[in-house]
């Protein structure tokens, strides 16, 4: 059985019996470069988003799966999925056993390492900034309200200040039943909606973020946060049945993750990614996935921006 056959076996019976013999320590080592080398195999925790990370029956597509075969090939490694959830994601990188609160996370015990690095489209955001140490930012974002068609609540005049831009989405906002997921970068906390007096409400048959936008569809909400990689892709599948509003966030970025014991590897990351930036690759690989995102983000991949430097 392979080490990462192991970790899922021994994180199965430490969940199981996790109350009984806390707190508990366990590990399938933590890797940095020399490790990832030597073991001859990169293994990716993705979970299933946008075109960020999709599964198909031929195996996993997206965007970020490219740039981790790409980054595999340079390592001279073998490339792996590993398939994961949004609330598992931190703990199958770190091995820490994670508590969450409405913004916080504290650590509580410990449990297999299931992979080397997080690319999904991942939002950098203060809090998971303590559990991680991120690479240069590699996708421009932010959040948006998005509702329905026939929703009464009009989309705002974009200004050239996005603070203003994203006071008068709130002021939209009061009994306007708003769809949103915990622990996300769709958390209303993390953008001050609950003083809004908003109805919101919290998707929660899955922790699949992809279901967001057609859940809003269905009427489980009038309006729903997105953030803008996923927005784009609902514009487009859903025309005319769904608008933008405006921001509720100010501009942020996503990034690949990297566990704080992979200095090495982070590195090596960020200098491969800067070579693939600079020669266009890096571009042609959003073009393929993201084509609409230059429309509205456009500035982020122009020139050889201090951002990447």
């Amino acid at each position: 059985m392979n080490i990462h056959k192991v970790c899922q076996v021994v994180r199965i019976v430490l969940f199981g019996t996790m109350l009984l013999f806390y707190p508990l320590s366990v590990s399938c080592f933590a890797s940095d470069l020399a490790e990832i080398r030597q073991r001859g195999v990169l293994r990716h925790l993705g979970v299933s988003y946008a075109n960020f990370v999709k599964p198909t029956p031929e195996g996993v597509s997206g965007l970020d799966v490219d740039l981790m075969r790409l980054f595999a090939q340079h390592l001279g490694v073998k490339y792996e999925w590993v398939q994961t959830t949004w609330s598992q994601v931190f703990t199958d990188l770190t091995g820490n056993l994670l508590i969450s609160g409405d913004t916080a996370k504290n650590y509580s015990g410990k449990l297999p390492i299931l992979g080397d690095v997080i690319a999904n489209g991942l939002t950098i955001l203060p809090w998971r900034e303590k559990l991680v140490q991120y690479s240069i930012p590699t996708f421009p974002t932010g959040v948006w309200l998005l509702a329905r068609a026939d929703s009464p609540i009009k989309p705002i005049s974009p200004s050239n200040n996005v603070e203003l831009d994203i006071q008068n989405v709130k002021g939209l906002l009061k009994n306007r039943s708003v769809l949103a997921m915990k622990n996300t970068c769709l958390d209303p906390t993390l953008y001050g909606l609950g003083q809004t007096g908003a109805d919101i409400r919290f998707y929660t048959s899955s922790e699949n973020l992809d279901e967001v936008a057609p859940a809003v569809l269905d009427g489980v909400a009038e309006a729903t946060l997105l953030d803008i990689p996923d927005a784009l892709i609902a514009l487009q599948k859903w025309q005319g049945e769904i608008k933008v509003i405006g921001p509720v966030s100010p501009h942020q970025y996503m990034g690949v993750a990297f566990a704080k014991d992979s200095p090495e590897l982070l590195d090596e990351f960020n200098s491969f990614f800067k070579k693939i930036w600079a020669d266009k690759t890096y571009k042609k690989m959003v073009e393929k996935h993201y084509p609409s995102v230059f429309v509205y983000l456009g500035d982020f991949f122009e020139g050889s921006r201090e951002i990447i430097k």
